[in-house]
């Protein structure tokens, strides 16, 4: 799809400023709506030095309509809660990530219905990854001030230009929603854009699992099965660790550290003190723990363990072109940007696996897309 300028007419920029200062107006507010009105939704958050983001502003928008929310009160409101976990009312968002996971710590919340409009632009072939302020100055002939992005979110009162940024961050979702609604259903695509946001939203909540941060951590791939076993208990400790502390990662304990430790596997606090890198105010708060988690997890049953994946071997390199040239014809025929047909860390976790059965990626609007050339991506995994 090619973008024209000024392409949609710009929502009016409200003339004055609306709160909604107590649950109960959030409730009465959100309850006049129609069933099948969208909710546009976006967040203003701090995150410097704590694990969790800290909650500043929440913007909501219901057509014309657009609401300031502080924290305290979208917290204690019942049916702002509802409305997020109900998958029937469509959540307008854009570059969801940070959302989602700041709904998810400070309400425990799991968002429904959620429509990623970052995802829309690109499936509606406006580009991927697009900024949200070059979109509606692509669309709508507006620049938006962004004076006041790293501004403090949690200081009270808001500045006029805190507050107007705010609503420019809702103002042009639902018209954008309609653009690409517009765009995507002559392509037969306007399920794919709700299919691809309901699984980034679930693979983003899966991410959150102690459990499997350890996959992550790519650099871990050259240690052995009993190294990785070692690696996947350190990185839950320090996952739990910084969750209790409120601490970001590398305030606890690095990446490239953990699999330091993990790959000496040290036997006491000397070995462990001996490890280039290692703080000694780390070895005095942490080191008897990650001893005794190096113990347990050596003698544990690992049998099971999902191994981080490795690079591609040079054969499979070679193969890996050839199925990167497959999807790509695909994906320029049908304008969608290959990043988003097939981001390259699943084409070389397709090459790993070696058969396209199953895989959970390319089912869906995906499997539906590449059914043209499946036979063709079938034989280079075969071959």
């Amino acid at each position: 799809m090619t973008m024209s300028s000024a392409a949609v007419a710009a929502p009016p920029a409200p003339q004055t400023i609306n709160w909604l200062e107590t649950p109960e107006e959030l409730d009465s507010w959100l309850e006049s709506a129609s069933p099948e009105q969208p909710l546009a939704l976006d967040t203003e958050f701090e995150r410097v030095n704590t694990f969790y983001p800290i909650p500043g502003l929440v913007q909501l928008g219901l057509g014309d309509q657009y609401r300031l929310v502080d924290p305290d009160v979208a917290e204690a409101s019942a049916v702002f809660r509802d409305v997020l976990a109900n998958p029937e009312i469509p959540k307008l968002l854009y570059a969801m990530s940070e959302d989602l996971e700041l709904f998810r710590h400070w309400l425990g919340i799991e968002l429904k219905g959620v429509v990623d409009l970052q995802i829309g632009a690109a499936l509606a072939g406006a580009g991927f990854s697009l900024g949200y302020a070059r979109l509606v100055d692509t669309l709508f002939g507006e620049t938006l001030d962004k004076s006041a992005t790293r501004s403090d979110w949690l200081a009270r009162p808001l500045s006029e230009a805190q507050q107007r940024y705010a609503l420019d961050d809702i103002r042009f979702l639902e018209p954008m929603y309609d653009w690409v609604l517009e765009g995507l259903r002559p392509r037969g695509l306007v399920e794919a854009l709700y299919e691809e946001s309901d699984r980034f939203a679930s693979e983003l909540a899966a991410q959150d699992d102690p459990d499997q941060h350890y996959l992550k951590l790519r650099g871990g791939w050259t240690l052995n099965p009993e190294q990785q076993a070692v690696l996947k208990e350190l990185v839950r400790w320090r996952e739990l660790e910084c969750q209790r502390r409120d601490m970001p990662r590398n305030r606890v304990f690095a990446d490239a550290l953990l699999i330091l430790v993990a790959e000496r596997m040290p036997g006491s606090i000397r070995a462990l003190s001996d490890i280039q890198g290692v703080p000694s105010g780390a070895v005095r708060r942490y080191g008897e723990m990650i001893l005794e988690l190096v113990r347990s997890a050596r003698a544990a049953d690992n049998a099971g363990l999902e191994r981080i994946a490795p690079p591609l071997s040079r054969d499979q390199q070679a193969d890996f072109k050839q199925l990167k040239r497959t999807v790509r014809k695909v994906a320029e025929a049908s304008d969608i940007p290959m990043e988003l047909v097939a981001p390259r860390k699943r084409l070389e976790k397709l090459m790993q696996d070696g058969k396209l059965e199953g895989n959970p990626f390319f089912q869906g609007w995906r499997e539906d897309l590449l059914a043209p050339v499946r036979s063709q991506i079938e034989g280079i995994l075969t071959q």
